[in-house]
């Protein structure tokens, strides 16, 4: 029997779908009670469940080959943790004309979480960038997040954040780097398992994260706050993301450029330096937030999927640059080489410092859009 896939014509990813389609279940059928408890206590245990697949999957040698490359990964770290937030505090001057307090709280909150892992590295692959800079770059980011986010999110939100306190921070270590590094630890004995069933584990993880927007908008609509947005409010906060997207994007593209990175470097810092991570905000704006927790990922849920979307087109597209099939590249080296970030040649290394492997694969965004 032929497999059925979704159609490559089709705008919207499936799992984005599916999303909305869990942000409508809560709204028809929040959980309340002991059962609100129970729903809450399965999503901390997912969250900590998927940062350990995290770890486990992450080669220690590919990480620490990645940390040669660090010109590519400070880059990365300063867009997602430096430009994008200074970003968010421009966008003051929005509230409360534009967008509530509640919002714009939400979208400072979005700038301060840290970048994706997978959908940054498919996309990187899709337009035959640096493949192993992406990997690295994704989980460098991750890894700061749980730290930066919090402490960023201490000083730029304030009262705003929902009361952060040492405590808070000691909960995001707990559920998020302590799983990481326990899937560090046992990834010589686990790895090989996880590789051959990496289908299966990544709809665990996307399982994950439905579980938790089915419990942060429950938690919403059980407090009530859904009242408090209107649709106009909701459209100035996506015209709004909308501008923050396209400057992110050309800033990362732009940027690098100025900073003499190549074609592929390039494409690794655009695609890790403009996103923004679900995975890692959602349990984050739980534990800073708490009942509010629901208004507060809002916008970043809707510039998860916003991103994702654009970001397919823009793949596609340098796929098919010139540059890409034999050109020369922008700093006049030849657009030839592998995807890893090689410029050519057998036996050399990737940009990244480890070994070379072919990526030039076609990875499909709709198979890891959820990081």
């Amino acid at each position: 029997m032929k497999r059925l896939q979704w159609p490559s014509w089709m705008p919207v990813d499936p799992y984005i779908l599916l999303l909305l389609g869990t942000v409508g279940l809560a709204a028809l059928f929040p959980a309340s009670g002991t059962a609100a408890d129970v729903v809450s206590g399965a999503s901390t245990a997912a969250i900590a469940f998927l940062f350990f697949l995290y770890g486990a999957r992450l080669s220690t040698r590919e990480a620490l080959d990645g940390l040669k490359h660090w010109r590519l990964h400070g880059t990365v770290l300063i867009c997602t943790f430096v430009a994008f937030p200074l970003l968010g505090l421009a966008a003051r001057g929005l509230e409360p004309a534009f967008l509530t307090h509640d919002l714009y709280t939400g979208l400072l909150f979005l700038t301060l979480v840290p970048s994706t892992i997978q959908s940054s590295i498919a996309f990187t692959s899709i337009a035959r960038g640096n493949v192993p800079a992406a990997i690295c770059a994704g989980s460098f980011s991750s890894l700061a997040g749980i730290v930066v986010t919090p402490l960023l999110a201490a000083l730029l939100l304030g009262d705003g954040g929902g009361g952060f306190s040492t405590d808070s921070l000691v909960k995001i270590v707990l559920q998020l780097l302590v799983p990481f590094l326990a899937g560090q630890l046992l990834r010589p004995w686990i790895g090989a398992f996880i590789t051959r069933h990496k289908k299966v584990l990544g709809l665990v993880d996307r399982g994950s994260i439905l579980l938790v927007v089915y419990t942060a908008f429950s938690e919403g609509m059980v407090q009530g706050i859904w009242s408090q947005v209107s649709a106009v409010r909701l459209a100035g906060l996506l015209v709004v993301e909308a501008l923050l997207l396209g400057v992110m994007l050309a800033l990362t593209w732009y940027g690098a450029k100025a900073l003499r990175f190549g074609r592929e470097d390039r494409i690794a810092i655009q695609f890790a330096g403009s996103k923004k991570s679900l995975a890692s905000g959602l349990p984050m704006a739980g534990v800073l937030f708490g009942a509010h927790a629901s208004l507060a990922v809002l916008p970043l849920m809707l510039f998860h999927q916003m991103q994702l979307m654009v970001c397919a087109v823009i793949a596609r597209r340098r796929a098919r640059d010139p540059e890409a099939t034999g050109g020369p590249g922008p700093d006049g080296s030849s657009g030839t080489g592998d995807a890893t970030g090689r410029e050519g040649g057998s036996g050399g290394t990737g940009r990244a410092g480890g070994p070379v492997r072919s990526t030039r694969s076609r990875v499909s965004p709709v198979a890891t859009t959820v990081r």
